[in-house]
């Protein structure tokens, strides 16, 4: 999306109302021109090949053809960044979450009524802008590891002790279940921060447990770490690991919005950068704005070892390039390197070693 051309917007909904209400909002900004509604994926595709939008909003319920076949398509054949405008309700929040893996930029959650919509009209128009301002460049999604892909614990990082945080934003969804599929089950304790809204994250860790070789579940607040666990932070709440003793346990918060989120991967990495002596490896990955890049500064004063995704595996270079630009990345890898470099690195123990390396 050039930086000096209006951005152009295709709507998909089966509904009218919907279409007119959330198109009239958006032709209210000068920046953005609507070049029409669909109501179903068929007309979506005529429609996207006459008019070439920079972006779609895209309903999942819809006749002939769900949303979620549909953008599976797309994101094969002619991938277009794509923001879910859904209703936030426990099965939708499945729905959405899945489309999140299977490539969506963003989840937007539609009020209960058609009337409603122009309530999200603005956040949908502020996504949009933000996608102007850092331009997304989709890229080949890395799928899940199969079982026998896995990376193999040996040596001193059979026994290795420490905590594996996990931060991530646009695109982290994917970047997510890649990674813990190529990690064996009896790894430390994986925290996890993905910006994503209430009610889905529940969603996301469930379904990450069933691909995944550890455990994963949704923190609940005050439970203990376990090996062979990771913890997803809820959306609504910052995620922020206390030491109570020999244990390291969650805790939730409702603290005010960091970078504009709840939960925020800064929060999370500066609380466990305040445990003195606690061998750790910090992530941070495929994500838009500078969440987690100052707490990555922070991890890696005190000791930890730091990476950060590399451009060519972000389906976002946002949140990484902002940690490397700040000193805070001890190394720099691309998605598939990831594992075998946390492996390595709880092997030393989760102290940084040296000078900033590239993987």
């Amino acid at each position: 999306m050039a930086a000096t051309a209006r951005t152009r917007v295709l709507i998909v909904d089966d509904s009218a109302v919907v279409r007119k209400l959330l198109g009239d909002a958006l032709r209210k900004h000068d920046d953005l021109e609507v070049v029409g509604g669909a109501a179903d994926p068929y007309v979506a595709r005529e429609m996207i090949l006459q008019h070439k939008p920079d972006v779609i909003t895209l309903d999942i319920e819809m006749p002939r053809m769900d949303g979620l076949s549909f953008l599976k398509k797309l994101m094969e054949h002619h991938p277009i960044p794509a923001i879910i405008v859904s209703s936030l309700t426990q099965s939708g929040s499945a729905a959405s979450v899945e489309a999140l893996r299977i490539g969506a930029i963003d989840v937007i959650g539609k009020p209960g009524g058609p009337t409603a919509v122009a309530q999200v009209a603005e956040r949908v128009a502020d996504r949009i802008r933000a996608l102007r301002q850092r331009p997304i460049v989709l890229t080949k999604r890395v799928p899940a590891a199969a079982p026998h892909s896995t990376v193999t614990l040996t040596g001193s990082a059979k026994n290795a002790r420490g905590l594996i945080a996990v931060g991530a934003s646009t695109g982290g969804t994917q970047a997510i279940e890649a990674f813990l599929t190529r990690l064996p089950a009896d790894v430390p304790p994986i925290v996890i921060t993905q910006h994503m809204p209430a009610g889905f994250t529940r969603a996301f860790a469930e379904r990450l447990d069933t691909v995944c070789p550890m455990r994963v579940r949704e923190a609940q607040g005050g439970e203990m770490l376990e090996r062979g666990v990771a913890y997803v932070a809820p959306g609504g709440h910052h995620m922020v690991i206390d030491r109570a003793g020999l244990e390291l346990r969650t805790r939730l918060t409702q603290g005010p919005p960091v970078h504009h989120q709840r939960p925020a991967v800064d929060v999370m990495f500066e609380s466990i950068a305040k445990l003195p002596g606690l061998p750790v490896v910090g992530l941070l990955l495929t994500g838009m704005g500078a969440d987690g890049a100052d707490g990555m500064v922070a991890l890696r004063k005190a000791g930890a070892e730091t990476i950060a995704e590399a451009e060519e595996s972000c389906i976002v270079f946002g949140m990484p390039k902002e940690a490397i630009a700040r000193g805070g990345a001890c190394h720099v890898a691309s998605l598939l390197q990831i594992p075998s470099l946390v492996i390595d690195c709880l092997g030393r123990g989760g102290r940084t070693r040296g000078e900033r390396t590239v993987a």
